[in-house]
């Protein structure tokens, strides 16, 4: 945009230098994932171990001949970092190498950026971008000589650099206007479900969890679902029917990744905005996956960052079907409540344990409630029947609708204060199952590091 910098090529030669002094390591695997996901070709791979990164370059000087030595071999137009650099290090690096350097921040933005479809999830992308830009903006161009400036082009004008600032500026400014009115679309969207009194579910999880492949089973959906990192963007947003509720609103949202750039968070906050106002989050896991504690503690940190962190979650343990040993079930904690479900998005095996622990969940306070409504009350009655709460109902001589349905508290209260409704509660929903029948499962707080292969499969 900005830059007079090499052409990249498709083929790349990664970079993955364990740094000692620091605890959390990225992942190799993860990182040629990314590679794969942004659309170059890895040719080869430079490894090694430092103790912290160098200033300059982050390499050490032999490190770094060696790391030239195999770009110039492999032909590749593109040295891909699995690490965060410095402005500086960057176009050391490029001045040193003769070739396009990416670190793992701009290799995810790129990434974002072949990903957005929607005009929102575009915006968010470019406003990521650019804040990523505008620390990388020095010695961008080769002709930084002060522009002419003034009446008759006498005196000092700008320097490129700083109209390069100026505009990243104004655009950054016009994106988060643009911006701010989604953010009002979607809390007039949010305020319409509250007042139909529609529950919201959200998914979260790692990328490449299944998120997505579970939105299509619960919907009935074809949204594009992939086997590759962050093929999911733009929030989807669809109606499901769960027993014992009715409706309720299914989103599914952009997935996480470890050491997620904090300007991408920023930017996405309009989208993870409906995580924060869900009633219940659905945390998918990957239970095949090598890393799944790993991959849970960094959805966790970034539910805490935007705030998320106190929203009731159901783990839905996926992808069983990649693990033979492991079948459809529901673990409970001690008071009987759903903590777990294991199923396979894929194949549907589990779909209807997942429903009943959704229905659960959500209807722990809804109470089984005898209505008795005037006929001027029929649009409450067809609201009521919309959102799927009645049970039953019956019309009298004076037209007045007898209704069994399930309701929260807060809504019972609302309907009894309304001119010629009645209500009798009956009993709620919990009473209608026997809690001392429900298998009480053990389990650990955390699971554990275990692959999925053999008699013990670690996800007990």
């Amino acid at each position: 945009m900005f830059f007079e910098r090499p052409d990249s090529g498709e083929s790349c030669v990664l970079v993955h230098i364990n740094i000692t002094a620091e605890k959390n390591q990225e992942d190799l695997t993860e990182f040629e994932e990314l590679a794969i996901s942004a659309g170059a070709e890895p040719v080869a791979l430079v490894s090694g171990s430092r103790e912290r990164p160098e200033s300059a370059t982050f390499l050490g000087s032999g490190k770094l001949e060696e790391l030239a030595r195999v770009r110039e071999s492999h032909g590749a137009g593109l040295v891909l970092f699995n690490h965060a650099l410095t402005p500086g290090q960057e176009r050391n690096l490029e001045r040193e190498l003769r070739c396009r350097v990416l670190d793992r921040t701009g290799l995810i933005l790129d990434i974002f950026a072949q990903r957005a479809r929607s005009h929102e999830g575009k915006l968010q992308v470019e406003l990521a971008q650019l804040r990523h830009l505008s620390t990388r903006l020095k010695r961008g161009w080769s002709h930084l000589d002060r522009q002419k400036g003034g009446i008759g082009l006498r005196g000092a004008g700008e320097k490129q650099l700083e109209l390069d600032q100026r505009m990243i500026g104004q655009r950054i400014k016009s994106i988060r206007k643009s911006l701010n009115r989604v953010h009002g679309r979607r809390e007039l969207g949010r305020n319409a479900r509250q007042r139909a009194e529609l529950p919201t579910i959200s998914l979260a999880g790692y990328t490449n969890s299944g998120k997505t492949s579970l939105f299509n089973r619960l919907t009935g959906a074809s949204d594009y679902a992939a086997d590759q990192l962050f093929a999911t963007l733009d929030p989807r947003l669809r109606r499901i029917s769960l027993p014992a509720v009715g409706a309720a609103i299914l989103a599914d949202t952009v997935g996480f990744i470890s050491h997620l750039p904090h300007q991408l968070v920023e930017a996405f906050k309009a989208t993870l905005e409906e995580t924060v106002a869900a009633q219940l989050l659905i945390h998918v896991v990957d239970a095949a996956g090598a890393r799944r504690v790993e991959h849970i503690e960094q959805v966790r940190e970034v539910l805490a960052e935007i705030g998320a962190e106190d929203i009731p979650q159901l783990v839905v343990c996926n992808k069983i079907d990649l693990c033979p040993e492991l079948g459809p079930r529901i673990d409970r904690d001690a008071n009987g409540r759903p903590l777990r479900v294991w199923m396979s998005a894929l194949t549907g095996a589990g779909e209807e344990e997942l429903r009943t622990a959704l229905g659960e969940w959500l209807g722990y306070d809804l109470r089984r409630e005898s209505l008795v409504l005037p006929p001027r009350q029929a649009g409450l009655r067809s609201r009521l029947l919309a959102r799927g709460c009645i049970e039953s109902e019956a019309v009298d001589e004076r037209g007045n609708f007898h209704i069994t349905a399930r309701l929260s508290p807060a809504e019972s209260r609302r309907i009894a204060s309304l001119e010629g409704c009645r209500v009798r509660p009956r009993k709620t929903m919990a009473a209608d199952t026997t809690v001392s029948a429900w298998p009480k499962i053990r389990y650990n707080s955390a699971l554990e590091r275990k692959p999925c292969n053999g008699d013990s499969h670690g996800l007990e």
